[in-house]
This record gives structure tokens, C-alpha cells and sequence, in this order.
């Protein structure tokens, strides 16, 4: 058995024979799962570093991503002259079918990388968008329906190549529930999803759907939707036992050591026993879970900790 049908069966919880492991950001080679990220059109030329596609410019203090500094629709007056970027640009699936060859034995993930919400907040500003969603929503819809247009529209052109998923980038969450209701949150971005997700599994693919923070509100419409993976990389702002409770057996979950907390501060000890928790939990329904490991030198993770991470998921089944 390849690690595509290792991970394929601990999606569809059919009894994987050990549990799959995903690698985000080094150590590729033993990962069960590869992501490839699109690419800008090959005739973008940025007028100033760190200008993105879309327009806005991305402000990086550390190692981290950043931010956005400038937010191209801010000023509302300049919609109507606005172009976002060409989805069927070439270059932008550039490598895609050498990756697909060179990881043959492997789940791909085609990346949309930050998506949805996030990317209309770039668009409008973070305050600004929110406010539209409840004093102007026709705005908000309209910023929305660039991205998820220009989405879509790539999406279609992802799902002509024997991939096995598309991935998807929204945070949600704080630290503590929802950046908005969860009622506003069904109004507008639910359909949204219905509609994205539905194209996806209608070509028979995977949608496998990250979001950071206490997100437990909106993980039943995303079920609902057909998120068939949500990844989690605060699983301690949720609960991992209750999210075994409320979804075990309807999705499976992607996490990994509690990012903000075990994977930083843990001992060797503390990581394994957390490992076999996240396993013993979310992958009780004959699979259900897959673990991530990620590189979070920004965050304060060691070297250490990185590598006992590692060991911890590779010894689950041995």
C-alpha cells in the first residue's frame, strides 16, 4: 500500500495501517503527503517588494509571513476600476506535473494558499471588511465575490490534473470563539463554501480546509459544506476530546502538537503522550486522523522539540 491510499484511507476512516503524517514546511521526503502552492502569472512584475498580485503589500518584521501594510480597496471609490488577477494567467501551474511525477507514491495537495475571508480582509483592510459585514454587507459580498470568483476559476483548471485534494487557507478563529457570529458566518460564507467545495468532490477530489483558532462554531457547516479534512493547529483551544465527541466518525482532522503551547514549552514525555492522545482520540473511527508537523522556529519551537515531534507521530504504530 503507497502513501497516497494510506492517507486516502484515513480520510474515508477505512482502516489506514498506520497513521499518515503530513509535512508542511521541511523534511519533505518523509511526509505522506506533498502540497503544491500555484504560482504568480508568469508576467507579474511587482512595482515594489512585497507587493502581491492583488495589490497589497505584504510587511514582515520577523520570520513570520507579516501582513499587509496597504489594503488596495480601502479607499471604496477605486472598485470600480479594480482588476484582481487573472486565474488563467500562465505560470501559474508551472511544476505541477513534475511534482505529480516526482511524488508519484504521494497524496497531492493543490494549495490555494490564503483564501476566502483572509484574502478579503487583505482587500478591504480587517476593521473594514468587518464593518461592512453588518453595516454594508453589498460591499462585503462584492470583495468576496472577487476572490472566490477568481478561486473557483482556478480551481477548475487544478482539477484537470490527477491531484488527490485542494487545500484551502481561512482563519477564523481567536483564541476564545469566532472573529464573527457564527449566524453571519452561515448568511454569507457558508453558501460560499457549498458552492467551492461542491466542485471540488464532484471531480471526486478531497477538500482539506485549515483554520486557526477556537473555529469549533463553524466545524459543523463545514461538514456540511463537505470539508472532507480540517486542519487544526490549536487543537487545545477546542478541546481534542471534544472534538472526537461532536465530529469523530464525520471528518477527519489534520493536527498537529498544540502549536501554542505542547510543541513549544513541551518535554520529550509530554510530546509523545500528546501524539498518542491527538491519535488515540480523532483516529478512533477506523482513522479520522492525520498528523502535521511544521518547522515553527518563529514561534519559539526548537530543534529539539522539532525532532521529538518527528519521532513521536513515525512511532504511533510501530
Amino acid at each position: 500500500m503507497d502513501r497516497k491510499e494510506i492517507v486516502t484511507r484515513a480520510i474515508e476512516r477505512r482502516k489506514p495501517p498506520r497513521t499518515p503524517i503530513n509535512y508542511c514546511n521541511r523534511d519533505f521526503e518523509s511526509s505522506d503527503t506533498i502540497g503544491f502552492a500555484y504560482a504568480p502569472a508568469a508576467d507579474f512584475v511587482p512595482a515594489e517588494a512585497g507587493t502581491s498580485e492583488w495589490g497589497f503589500v505584504w510587511h514582515v518584521l520577523d520570520q513570520t509571513m507579516g501582513q499587509p501594510k496597504t489594503h488596495p480597496l480601502a479607499d471604496w471609490d477605486r472598485i470600480e476600476a479594480y482588476v484582481p488577477p487573472d486565474p488563467g494567467a500562465a505560470g501559474r501551474l508551472d511544476g505541477l506535473d513534475a511534482c505529480i511525477d516526482q511524488w508519484s507514491d504521494r497524496f497531492i495537495k493543490f494549495s490555494m494558499g490564503i483564501t476566502g475571508f483572509n484574502q478579503a480582509t487583505f482587500l478591504r483592510g480587517f476593521e473594514t471588511f468587518l464593518m461592512d459585514l453588518y453595516t454594508d454587507r453589498e460591499k462585503a459580498e462584492r470583495v468576496l465575490d472577487l476572490v472566490f470568483d477568481f478561486e473557483n476559476a482556478l480551481i477548475e483548471r487544478a482539477l484537470k490534473y490527477p491531484i488527490d485534494a485542494v487545500a484551502f487557507g481561512d482563519d477564523w478563529g481567536t483564541q476564545d470563539g469566532l472573529i464573527i457570529a457564527p449566524e453571519v458566518w452561515r448568511e454569507i460564507f457558508l453558501p460560499r463554501y457549498v458552492d467551492q467545495f461542491a466542485r471540488i468532490r464532484r471531480a471526486g477530489k478531497k477538500v482539506w480546509f485549515h483554520s486557526c483558532g477556537d473555529v469549533h462554531s463553524i466545524i459543523e457547516g463545514l461538514i456540511e459544506a463537505g470539508a472532507d479534512v480540517i486542519e487544526l493547529l490549536q487543537p487545545d483551544l477546542l478541546g481534542i476530546e471534544r472534538l472526537a465527541r461532536d465530529f469523530g466518525g464525520r471528518v477527519c482532522f489534520c493536527c498537529s502538537v498544540d502549536h501554542q503551547r505542547r510543541a513549544i514549552s513541551g518535554t520529550r514525555d509530554e510530546i509523545f503522550a500528546y501524539a498518542r492522545r491527538l491519535r488515540d482520540c480523532l483516529g478512533a473511527f477506523d482513522g479520522g486522523f492525520i498528523a502535521y508537523v511544521e518547522d515553527y522556529a518563529s514561534l519559539g519551537m526548537s530543534e529539539q522539540n522539532y525532532q521529538w515531534i518527528r519521532e513521536a507521530f513515525h512511532r504511533l504504530d510501530a
